[in-house]
């Protein structure tokens, strides 16, 4: 007894700390004398207003807390909110107005559509089906959860595919024959799938919505169109490439306790056959799913369809779910709203940042600092600088304020514009060290098998290895495949 209350003085500890570590961050920035401007390449100065040092403030504190998880990952993002409001960084009105940023809604519709899934059965059906293919090994059952994540978000959202998976792994995990006790393969499982749901939606345009961003801002600046079909053709390599080596990175750091489940293609044929025909609301269900998916992946060839934001069209599953009873009252109870709110949280931290001008004032000072480096480098410090604030800030964001800079400083150093663009999308796909940086991971966190410092530390050897598949592409893929990548002499 006397132990289990020193053990837990000690966490208690550990936690006072790091929660105080934030807070000091926050008074050490926040009330610091005014910082000296970012000054770009071209002479403009963009100023650090009190705003934008309180931004970057809340910033720090919320970064702090998040990793070390001192109170419930909502809870920080309640405080983001009211730190902007309390120290006047921005209005109360706009700063829990971001709360509900329709990209919050489209995960809270894509959380559902995971819930019905699950509770219809198609999730069993998927995921018998899935181990009746790949077999025993736990090695192929990783490598098959892999490669069908990361070949949906080639025509779905990678939210909406992560939340489908998600109870499919809940579902191959029950048949591990370890509980809900965490494990290697239950680390591997989950985290992987976060993974590669980021480096499958590079791919296309479906995956993810910073890539038609990207492209609509690529071509105001630099007024050259990128296609649908362009964009995958230099993507492909790199997404499936990551996919791949991620399986081998999972199976170096969570290698499964087990090498394989004895019997579990018998077992997954088994319960397969018990479950019988498919229901009413299983149809209903698929047929719902179906339609939406179909409707928002040819918004990007129907002009019509473009007008509609894709979060509507994903909120009407949500609806249909209600007036066709597959979902009732309970199961909008058992939302996971920690989930929400630390996306709706990472949405105003984003705002915040971007509205105030501290985004940019931490862009131009970072991008300056390479402007007379190698071309070599200074791509590779722009891939850098998107890796680490699209694991803070939206992946759209992080790419709105660095391209510009970017895009300017290119022609200085011979470095073609495209590059710039591919580099900056491959990393604004891939935040592997925050659950913050995209909705798979936090959909991943809620099966409990890892913690926010876990996901972190593994997300630092990952994030080195997608440095060095961007480099790879930079110098080998892409210029093999015709991408220009250094200008021509006086050109």
């Amino acid at each position: 007894m006397e132990t289990a209350r020193t053990e837990k003085i000690a966490f208690d500890w550990k936690r006072l700390v790091f929660m105080l570590t934030g807070v000091v961050l926050f008074a050490i920035v926040y009330y610091s004398s005014p910082w000296p401007d970012a000054v770009d390449p071209m002479g403009e100065h963009f100023p650090l207003s009190v705003q934008a040092k309180g931004a970057i403030a809340v910033f720090l504190l919320a970064g702090t807390w998040w990793v070390f998880e001192v109170v419930p990952i909502g809870i920080t993002s309640l405080m983001i909110g009211i730190l902007q409001v309390m120290f006047l960084i921005r209005p109360a009105k706009v700063a829990f107005k971001d709360f509900m940023d329709p990209s919050v809604l489209f995960i809270f519709a894509s959380i559902m559509i995971g819930l019905v899934f699950t509770k219809t059965g198609l999730t069993k059906r998927l995921a018998y089906k899935m181990l009746d293919i790949v077999g025993e090994r736990t090695s192929m059952i990783y490598l098959g959860v892999f490669v069908v994540t990361a070949a949906l978000t080639h025509i779905m959202a990678h939210t909406a595919v992560a939340a489908t998976i998600y109870p499919l792994l809940l579902a191959i995990y029950a048949l591990y024959g370890e509980g809900d006790r965490p494990t290697k393969f239950g680390k591997g499982l989950f985290i992987g799938m976060a993974y590669v749901a980021g480096a499958g939606s590079i791919v296309t345009l479906l995956g993810a919505a910073r890539g038609a961003v990207a492209l609509g801002f690529y071509k105001e600046i630099v007024n050259v169109d990128v296609g649908f079909f362009e964009l995958s053709y230099y993507m492909a390599p790199i997404g499936w490439g990551m996919t791949f080596l991620l399986w081998a990175f999972f199976m170096v750091v969570c290698k499964p306790e087990k090498d394989r489940i004895p019997g579990l293609r018998e077992k997954a044929r088994e319960l397969n056959a018990k479950m019988g025909g498919l229901t009413r609301n299983e149809i209903l269900a698929a047929v719902i799913v179906g339609s939406v998916i179909l409707i928002m992946s040819l918004r990007a060839f129907v002009p019509a369809l473009k007008a509609v934001d894709k979060t509507a069209i994903i909120l009407c599953s949500s609806v249909l779910f209600f007036i066709f009873k597959i979902l009732d009252l309970k199961d909008l109870e058992d939302i996971p709203w920690n989930i929400i709110l630390l996306f709706a949280g990472a949405m105003s931290i984003g705002f915040c940042l971007w509205e105030t001008g501290a985004a940019k004032w931490m862009a131009v000072n970072w991008l300056v600092m390479f402007q007379d480096a190698n071309w070599f480098v200074f791509v590779m410090s722009i891939a850098f600088f998107v890796m680490i604030m699209t694991n803070f800030i939206m992946n759209v964001a992080a790419i709105a304020i660095s391209l510009p800079v970017a895009l300017v400083i290119a022609p200085y150093l011979g470095v073609a514009p495209e590059v710039i663009l591919y580099a900056s999308l491959v990393m604004a796909g891939m935040p592997f060290l925050l659950l913050v940086g995209a909705a798979p991971n936090a959909i991943a966190y809620d099966s409990g098998q890892f913690t926010t410092g876990e996901f972190f530390g593994w997300g630092i050897p990952a994030s080195l290895l997608l440095m060095v598949m961007v480099g790879i592409a930079v110098l080998v893929i892409w210029p093999i495949m015709g991408m220009p990548i250094t200008l021509p002499a006086g050109g």
